[in-house]
């Protein structure tokens, strides 16, 4: 790729941001624009050096590549300029979708685990040969002659439809994305659809009965537990420092794993790891070394120590996350209050999983929902918060501006939750805490 200008607007989005750095690390000038609101993804680009601006149409320049975040329509000022100055414009997953050829591919996608099983994934391959990734938590990174291009593949909107990887991971089918997909078949149809664009082989989520279904022109190989399973997690051992196991091709040891990782998931996330890198190839005594020494991905089961509390970051926002989170908690913490704090993301998805919420959050020592964060698609709703904790036994409505109901808690683990602003109720706890 010859050296060139990209002007990202949105560059402060996750996805966005990310594929700057990579951009950047190659070589390239990068510079982007969004809203003038801090946000946790340009700490990254301004480590980087790259300009952010706000948005203005004056900021496009003749020669200027366009790279539009998908948040925004044609109508948007900048891109409108855009166009009217003739410049080429690609849409985020258009762009990577060509970036990624020339590289051995490998797609991360499904409705939960994308990010962490990214994460891991990059952090392992490049501990043993040249790796280029962007990972959907905000980090990018471009390295000159990579083999490997790791990337997260988003179904929203069918955006992933866009990528031909050699290799997708497939965590698992959900019905995660109520405000466009009708039902669970139309989520399937474009799962087999990427699932037919895959150029060597996926790896699939055993246990998810609609991956099972999957009809693609490559082998699918599934991971799991279970001895229909190709690749099978055996012996698995979950303690406080993390979790182990040794992991087979059918009957065939390929090696002893440990992550210092914490739930059932993250041994699924290692295994689908080493079953891709069991087919490069690569040396799994090498792999083994990389996934033992891994520290997690941001606002992935994040975590702090303040006073006699351990707070704990994450990004959860559907139930079957939110059951994950959890079951890592108490993996970890298995002697100590969970208290969880969750902040409903987007009207649609709170009242389809109503149930599923009461249920999950149950599992909590002590539950506390925020008021529902809206976005920019939904303004309102026929759902409040105030619905699920009435279902659930000692929950309760806590506000930003009064988490004093948290400082009853001591020795205690509090999970805060949620995809929207949670991370404020986090810092209004903190600030609290500190003064106490």
């Amino acid at each position: 790729m010859t050296e060139a200008t990209y002007y990202f607007i949105g560059i402060k989005g996750s996805g966005m941001s990310a594929l700057a750095l990579v951009l950047h690390d190659l070589g390239h000038q990068v510079l982007g624009s969004d809203i003038t609101q801090y946000t946790f993804t340009q700490k990254g680009l301004a480590a980087a050096g790259i300009t952010m601006l706000p948005f203005d149409p004056a900021n496009l320049k003749p020669g200027y590549t366009v790279i539009a975040g998908n948040s925004f329509t044609d109508e948007h000022p900048e891109i409108k300029q855009a166009k009217a100055m003739g410049l080429k414009v690609y849409r985020y997953h258009e762009f990577l979708g060509q970036l990624i050829n020339g590289y051995t591919s490998i797609g991360v996608a499904g409705a939960h685990g994308k990010t962490s099983t990214t994460g891991l994934l990059a952090h392992t391959l490049s501990g043993v040969a040249k790796t280029s990734y962007l990972i959907g938590d905000g980090t990018g990174k471009g390295v000159r002659d990579s083999k490997f291009f790791v990337f997260e593949a988003d179904e929203y909107r069918r955006h992933f439809l866009a990528y031909h990887p050699d290799y997708m991971i497939m965590t698992n089918i959900d019905f995660d994305h109520p405000d466009y997909y009708h039902g669970f078949e139309d989520v399937y149809d474009a799962f087999e659809t990427e699932a037919n664009q895959v150029q060597k082989a996926i790896v699939a989520w055993g246990d998810d009965p609609w991956l099972r279904k999957l009809k693609a022109k490559v082998p699918v190989y599934y991971y799991g537990t279970s001895d229909r399973d190709d690749f099978q997690a055996r012996n698995v051992k979950r303690d406080t420092k993390g979790s182990s196991f040794d992991a087979y091709f059918h009957d065939e040891l390929i090696g002893h794993f440990f992550v210092p990782l914490f739930g059932e998931h993250s041994v699924l996330n290692a295994l689908a790891v080493v079953a891709v890198a069991h087919m490069e190839k690569l040396d799994a005594g090498l792999i083994a070394r990389e996934l033992g020494n891994f520290s997690g991905v941001k606002r992935r089961f994040a975590e702090k120590d303040l006073k006699d509390m351990i707070i704990v970051d994450d990004y959860a926002h559907h139930p079957n996350e939110i059951k994950a989170t959890l079951d890592a908690a108490r993996q970890k913490y298995p002697d100590k209050a969970i208290i969880a704090v969750f902040q409903p993301h987007t009207y649609s998805r709170t009242q389809a999983y109503e149930p599923q919420y009461v249920q999950v959050l149950s599992q909590a020592d002590q539950t506390f929902l925020t008021p529902i964060f809206s976005s920019a698609r939904e303004k309102n709703g026929k759902i409040r918060s105030e619905d699920i904790v009435a279902q659930i036994k000692g929950a309760a409505v806590i506000q930003q501006a009064d988490m004093r109901p948290l400082l009853k808690f001591h020795h205690a683990v509090v999970v805060f939750m949620g995809a929207g602003d949670i991370q404020k109720y986090e810092k209004a706890y903190e600030d609290l805490l500190s003064q106490e």
